[in-house]
């Protein structure tokens, strides 16, 4: 891995002493939120993780290079750079092997904390089966990595702009738990309630901590995904927030927008709609995520 691989040094340490590390992405950095409020997301994401014990581990590709943890200046250059690819698991080889720059999706960034041995993650949302996906055939990768790589998510739930109901159900065939984080139902990201009921349900991080312990000494391939509701006062009126994506989905049917650059969009336009507060309920979101997902990292290698 020496070839493709660079650790920065306070992180090597924490995996070589069985420390808590957890990952964080890159693509909400140079995809989903503008500067500088993206740098400010990502440095305080590193902080809350610092501040529950654990050490953070930002991933990016950067000049042809997968990077575990990025420094100040690296965090600078990739919140504000125009020529940072959207990678997930398709794009990575092609990244690495032209010396590009690329962000991290959920699902690449569970392939290369995999790599690096870290076992837990924190980000926003999860992606997930598209709305129109029997028309589209529209399905974030983020689900079939999932159930191949062995990385725990934690996460506000699935993008609400995402067809729930029919993400559930790919996640239940495929073997994935789906845990919602102190109550019954699942979260929907600027939301606490979706209105569907989550699988499973979790109250502490150390019982988290042991299920997955449990799932991995079985040696049960795969991932979790732990459903962290926002905190109830950002929390977003579901009618409203349901309302701007019906209304940023139509724009983007009407521009012939789909794939990779579908999700930048829509998370795009109902900032607008919402005038920012989508936008600051996603920054609270992430805070929250990257603060339960080193409590889970600390008990697991406690």
């Amino acid at each position: 891995m020496i070839n493709y691989i660079d650790i920065l040094p306070e992180i090597k340490a924490a995996l070589d002493k069985n420390k808590a590390v957890v990952a964080l992405e890159s693509t909400i950095i140079s995809h989903g939120m503008p500067y500088p409020e993206n740098l400010t997301c990502a440095k305080n994401c590193e902080a809350a993780i610092r501040e529950k014990g654990a050490v953070p581990a930002t991933i990016a590709i950067l000049d042809g290079r997968i990077k575990i943890g990025l420094t100040d200046d690296e965090l600078q250059r990739l919140a504000t750079a125009n020529d940072v690819i959207k990678c997930s698991r398709r794009d990575v080889p092609y990244a690495i092997s032209a010396g590009k720059n690329g962000a991290a999706t959920v699902s690449a960034t569970m392939i290369m904390s995999s790599l690096a041995g870290i076992r837990f993650f924190a980000t926003g949302g999860v992606g997930g089966v598209h709305r129109g996906a029997e028309d589209s055939m529209d399905i974030s990768a983020d689900l079939t990595e999932l159930y191949t790589t062995d990385v725990c998510v934690v996460s506000a739930g699935v993008k609400s702009i995402l067809d729930i109901e029919r993400t559930l159900e790919f996640l239940e065939t495929q073997g994935v738990p789906v845990v919602a984080y102190g109550q019954d139902e699942f979260p929907a990201f600027y939301t606490r309630n979706s209105g569907f009921k989550a699988p499973l349900r979790l109250d502490t991080p150390g019982e988290v901590a042991k299920m997955m312990k449990a799932k991995w000494e079985l040696s049960l391939k795969g991932g979790a995904i732990i459903g962290n509701p926002i905190p109830e006062e950002f929390s977003m009126p579901k009618e409203e927030i349901d309302n701007a994506i019906d209304s940023a989905l139509q724009k983007a049917t009407a521009n012939g927008i789909t794939g990779k650059e579908i999700t930048p969009f829509l998370l795009s336009e109902i900032k607008a709609i919402t005038k920012g507060r989508s936008l600051d309920a996603n920054m609270q979101l992430v805070y929250a995520n990257a603060r339960l997902a080193a409590e889970i990292a600390v008990e697991y290698h406690s």
